[in-house]
């Protein structure tokens, strides 16, 4: 069709909304280049969340879309990722080689915050994002279990260590560096210092996302986190028991104090399905995340389900993102990674560390 245009592409394209960012890739200026030849149409398009598993389904959709346009040409797509560092709370210097830090957080222990955490780290990688996790529970830490990790980090020089690489990501925890005997005996003061040098001290290398797992309650780490740590957001775990709620909402308004961002809520232990009738049985109440949600004006993320096997498998080092990809549970946490990392990408850029820094020196 001799008379096809960019314009005419670009209708077409406006028609397609991307399934996380409820926009069209047109209005979110995503499309970077079309270029229209006799033969062929090259169509760039750059999103800034990690997207692996949707690339080429996505691409027959827009085969199917701009087919009626097309005529003889043949339709090429490009995509490609850039993940920019954003703004959680303005005013603290960002960490270097880290793009973005999510904090997960509950305000109350035994919800599955840190499974969520560690599969979400998981599940971003697969997506194809640089991950980092860091254990921020100086008293109970749980990573080092959860990724079958048994070995001590490496000193990269003298004040710095290198973070261990499990599944694909980086990681750095407390339980790497005592004996997971030693109860860690120490004040508020002490645990906020060391979870500091934990973050501050690790030599990570050039991430795109740093997931923060922190400790139930809403103290010395969760305040120091967002008073001197750059954080981007934060995302709240939940069960739907009331009581769990209660505590959640402490969480968030600590959150909306300190001027840290939330992106949503996470259902855990949302349900339990039958395994021989599927049949669903809501042990621990319902609609709790939704509640939440609506109470704080953010979004209900997802809905975990209470699985054996997602414990099992966490608990065993394997995690199910890693052991069985393309099973259940690992697309659902991979479809939460996605939903997560493109709400953090709608938040406002920091572009800070794009200037160099401009020193005046009088002679």
């Amino acid at each position: 069709m001799s008379s096809l245009t960019k314009a005419n592409i670009e209708a077409q394209l406006a028609l397609f909304l991307d399934p996380y960012l409820q926009q069209d890739w047109v209005t979110l200026r995503a499309i970077k280049d079309i270029v229209i030849q006799h033969n062929t149409v090259d169509i760039s398009i750059t999103l800034g969340y990690p997207f692996k598993e949707k690339q080429s389904e996505w691409e027959a959709h827009l085969q199917q879309l701009l087919q009626p346009i097309l005529g003889h040409r043949q339709l090429h797509v490009h995509f490609t990722m850039q993940i920019e560092p954003h703004v959680g709370k303005s005013g603290i210097t960002a960490l270097p080689n880290v793009k973005n830090i999510i904090a997960i957080a509950s305000g109350k222990g035994g919800v599955g915050k840190s499974m969520l955490a560690v599969n979400l780290a998981l599940a971003l990688a697969q997506e194809g994002a640089e991950v980092g996790i860091l254990d921020a529970d100086i008293y109970g830490p749980s990573q080092p279990v959860m990724l079958g990790v048994q070995a001590q980090p490496d000193f990269k020089d003298k004040q710095n260590l290198l973070p261990i690489v499990r599944h694909g990501i980086q990681s750095m925890s407390m339980g790497y560096l005592v004996n997971e005997k030693t109860a860690m005996v120490w004040r508020g003061p002490m645990i906020s210092m060391a979870m500091q040098q934990l973050l501050n001290q690790t030599s990570w290398d050039a991430l795109d996302y740093l997931i923060v797992d922190l400790p139930p309650g809403t103290g010395d780490v969760q305040l120091t986190l967002a008073q001197k740590i750059p954080v981007s957001a934060a995302v709240i775990v939940t069960t739907p028991q009331d009581l769990a709620l209660a505590d959640a909402r402490r969480a968030c308004e600590m959150f909306r104090k300190l001027q840290v961002p939330i992106l949503g809520v996470v259902e855990n232990m949302s349900y339990y399905q039958c395994a021989h009738c599927q049949h669903k049985e809501h042990l621990f109440g319902q609609d709790g995340g939704s509640k939440l949600a609506q109470q704080f004006a953010i979004d209900l993320l997802g809905a975990i389900p209470l699985d054996k096997q997602i414990r099992v498998l966490t608990d065993g080092g394997v995690p199910p993102v890693i052991q069985s990809p393309q099973g259940e549970h690992a697309i659902l946490f991979r479809q939460l990674a996605r939903t997560i990392a493109a709400k953090l990408s709608l938040q406002k850029k920091d572009y800070s560390g794009k200037f160099p820094k401009v020193v005046v020196k009088q002679d």
